[in-house]
């Protein structure tokens, strides 16, 4: 089986799909599936070689208009790699047009990862740009896909509220457990609140400083960590200085690897206030490291409620206060606790090598074999 993983985010800088796509595509390759993954090279984003190990990586140069990521070399990879299946990562962008030319000329099944890009949120930011690409090639694109694939329930009920029909695959991100959760003191002594994300205004890092106002949390300290998106960490900035907060909320850029890892570690609680999260891979890092998790409903993650590891709550300032004023006012061992109950929910559901089986029995369904996993819905 030759599968083509056609997905334009190849850096670690863009977050989550980069993560999902190149952890997926190796445990696929384990599992016997011929992987290639082609995109298009970020000349400020260079490419991590050593998250792409025993796969093949093809990085195409990107040409005007290169914030559509266009590159005139996709046809031509499609063609050398003639793959068995195409699954494009994300829409909006050329690598997911030009992959549905090929699959509709070469009759190849297409199967397409919105990665959150049709959620009401993200479909209606920017809408002047994206409502022309919707009548103009999007919709039917994603009508031609033998499968959608969703990252939740929630995801999914969004898919099809846009009348699109296809079998949908519900499958979630995975996440590597961290061999080593112990917990680093702070570096101030204070409590670490820990945001990890990129910093866009879908994040709703307006909505946390305004609850951190109202509140005002005595011996704490917030952390925000991630890579700047449309100059939003300026804006956050100036808001930060309006109330009074720029001291409390500390910028350190991307982090990876160890420094990652130590943020995590030090944190006392994660807070991810998005208006709209396909899937929320941080969350599932975070309690994969232990902390509890407040975000919204923006983010499909009831799990936090339902298993006692965090706070899910309604997007909005005032929600956002009261989770925070609860959190706070726990002791450090009832929110410890807490998260050790998120660290069992993902290793009960979240393992790459069960994502990636679940990805591969899709695979095999759509060539041909047999009936449709579980994981499938097609009403």
């Amino acid at each position: 089986m030759k599968v083509l993983q056609v997905n334009p985010y190849l850096s670690r800088s863009s977050g989550g799909p980069f993560i999902s796509v190149s952890r997926v595509s190796q445990e696929l390759g384990r599992n016997g599936v011929n992987v290639a993954v082609i995109g298009v090279q970020n000349s400020s984003s260079p490419i991590d070689a050593s998250f792409w190990q025993h796969i093949s990586v093809n990085a195409l140069p990107a040409e005007f208009p290169r914030l559509y990521s266009y590159s005139s070399k996709f046809t031509k990879q499609f063609s050398t790699f003639s793959p068995d299946i195409v699954h494009t990562h994300g829409i909006w962008l050329y690598p997911h047009l030009a992959a549905y030319r090929y699959c509709a000329e070469h009759n190849t099944p297409l199967i397409v990862s919105p990665r959150g890009m049709l959620e009401p949120w993200a479909f209606n930011h920017k809408a002047w740009k994206k409502r022309p690409l919707w009548w103009a090639y999007e919709k039917r694109s994603l009508q031609a896909a033998r499968v959608i694939h969703a990252t939740s329930n929630q995801e999914a009920e969004e898919l099809r509220s846009l009348g699109l029909s296809n079998p949908i695959a519900i499958i979630p991100n995975g996440v590597d457990l961290p061999v080593d959760c112990r917990k680093l003191p702070s570096p101030t002594g204070e409590h670490v609140a820990l945001f990890l994300s990129r910093i866009h205004r879908k994040k709703g890092l307006l909505n946390l400083i305004e609850a951190w106002k109202q509140v005002c949390p005595a011996g704490w300290h917030m952390i925000i960590a991630g890579p700047d998106e449309d100059g939003h960490e300026a804006e956050l900035i100036r808001a930060l200085q309006q109330v009074g907060l720029r001291d409390v909320f500390k910028f350190v850029g991307p982090t990876f690897d160890e420094q990652k890892s130590r943020l995590f570690r030090q944190a006392a609680l994660f807070i991810l206030p998005s208006y709209s999260e396909n899937f929320g891979l941080a969350i599932a890092e975070a309690l994969a490291f232990g902390v509890p998790v407040i975000s919204t409903k923006g983010t499909p993650w009831p799990e936090l409620e339902e298993f006692g590891c965090g706070w899910w709550v309604d997007i909005g300032v005032e929600p956002l206060a009261i989770a925070l004023r609860e959190a706070i006012s726990l002791s450090d061992a009832t929110r410890q606790a807490m998260g050790a109950r998120g660290r069992i929910l993902i290793e009960d559901r979240f393992s790459w090598p069960k994502v990636a089986q679940e990805m591969k029995s899709v695979y095999e369904w759509v060539l041909g074999d047999g009936l449709p996993p579980a994981c499938v819905k097609t009403e």
